[in-house]
């Protein structure tokens, strides 16, 4: 029996329904009748509220969603240590819609404008993170959550950044132990970028090239690798060229600027990726009509340089979604925390026997040819519009204009 449900905590939640649980977990849904709102509750298993690590990695969660405001990212409300039994908790906004993957097993591939609508709204959330020091790491279809939000459909909502490396910069330190080293593994192997599968030292870059493996399969069904086995994707991620969309799902239609938009993306070298989550939400614009050069609005605070990030632990991966038509699932999907250097004590998460394997070596990636270019339209795709700030006053515009005139004037 859970001692949670049908509990009130904190004075003020009543736990409802358990929604999930992973090794570090367990997520509720409950109601806080002061705020006439439901919520979702994660608490730690109370088994390994005694281990620092684990602690110190769920804080550190906590820590860096409550940093995030962006519209597209889930909002924490609390977060902290219960009085009673020391368990450790986050309260969240409740999310009320399917995550990609059960919207792909649900519904099938997307369509790619309503596709790459979804994913230009990722990459508003995921470019505030970055510049927050922030690198999601462990990106896949069920960390992004389909919500219906003030009426619009299809707003997806960036959750879990358990994995989450928040870089230590004066103004963002965390506190506490390393928790991770160089030459560590940690991530869902089917998205994880060539240098993660390497455990060397990541960027924003990284998610960068997990959103590129997300869209691939949106919109086609597949992943763009053909394996047997999870971790055979780790090798596949450093060394093979990703298939081409049109040889991997024949049947679909795609534009002819969305393979070079995607190929952009999955670039082995992170120097030829687009470099910021903007500049890949620019790309996508060209696809909002399906093959022509479009414009999209979407929020994003300014830029700033590429972040640093090594790695870390995982949730419990589900199985993976099935290709168009509603074709049995190839292999299952399972987070994988696994040392290619060092050693790390950690904990395994129950599930199927292909959920770890033995140790692998970095494999070096040998020179492949280039993805085909992206094309000049897209080069040229439309900047992003913000919106101007409201409450100018006319005298200040008239004020404007005058400096204006005066400056141009002979």
């Amino acid at each position: 029996m859970d001692p949670y449900l049908g509990q009130e905590i904190l004075g003020q939640f009543r736990i409802i329904q358990r929604l999930g649980q992973d090794r570090m977990g367990s997520v509720y849904k409950a109601e806080q009748p002061s705020m006439d709102r439901l919520v979702a509750v994660k608490i730690l298993h109370t088994r390994l509220a005694s281990r620092p690590d684990l602690v110190t990695r769920f804080k550190r969660e906590a820590r860096a969603m409550s940093r995030l405001t962006h519209p597209n990212t889930v909002r924490v409300y609390l977060y902290g240590e219960m009085e009673m039994g020391g368990a450790l908790y986050i309260v969240m906004e409740f999310l009320d819609g399917p995550d990609l993957m059960r919207a792909m097993r649900r519904e099938g591939p997307m369509d790619v404008p309503r596709a790459a609508k979804v994913m230009i709204q990722v990459c508003g959330a995921l470019e505030e993170a970055h510049n927050a020091a922030i690198v999601h790491r462990d990106l896949k279809p069920e960390n992004i959550v389909l919500t219906t939000q003030g009426g619009i459909a299809d707003f997806p909502k960036v959750l879990d950044f358990g994995l989450a490396k928040i870089r230590d910069m004066p103004q963002h330190r965390v506190g506490g132990p390393i928790l991770t080293q160089q030459g560590m593994v940690f991530g869902t192997p089917e998205f994880m970028s060539p240098e993660q599968a390497q455990g060397i030292e990541l960027d924003r870059r990284t998610d960068i090239y997990s959103l590129g493996v997300i869209l691939y399969e949106l919109i086609s069904g597949k992943l763009p690798f053909k394996v047997n086995n999870p971790m055979d994707f780790v090798a596949h991620h450093i060394k093979s060229p990703p298939i081409p969309i049109q040889e991997r799902a024949p049947d679909r239609a795609f534009g002819p600027l969305t393979w070079p938009v995607i190929a952009r993306a999955l670039e082995k070298d992170p120097a030829k990726r687009y470099q910021t989550a903007v500049e890949f939400a620019s790309a996508l614009t060209t696809l909002l009509d399906g093959q022509n050069v479009s414009q999209a609005t979407f929020s994003v605070p300014p830029a700033a340089p590429p972040v640093s990030s090594m790695s870390d632990m995982t949730t419990a991966r589900m199985a993976a979604v099935r290709a168009a038509g509603g074709a049995p699932a190839t292999a299952p999907r399972v987070p994988q925390q696994q040392p290619v250097k060092g050693d790390e004590a950690t904990e395994l998460a129950p599930g199927p026997a292909t959920a770890r394997t033995g140790p692998h070596a970095p494999v070096p990636a040998p020179h492949t040819a280039p993805h085909p270019p992206v094309p000049e339209a897209v080069a040229r795709a439309a900047p992003v519009t913000v919106a101007a700030p409201a409450g100018v006053s006319r005298g200040v515009a008239f004020l404007l204009v005058a400096i204006i005139g005066r400056s141009s004037s002979p």
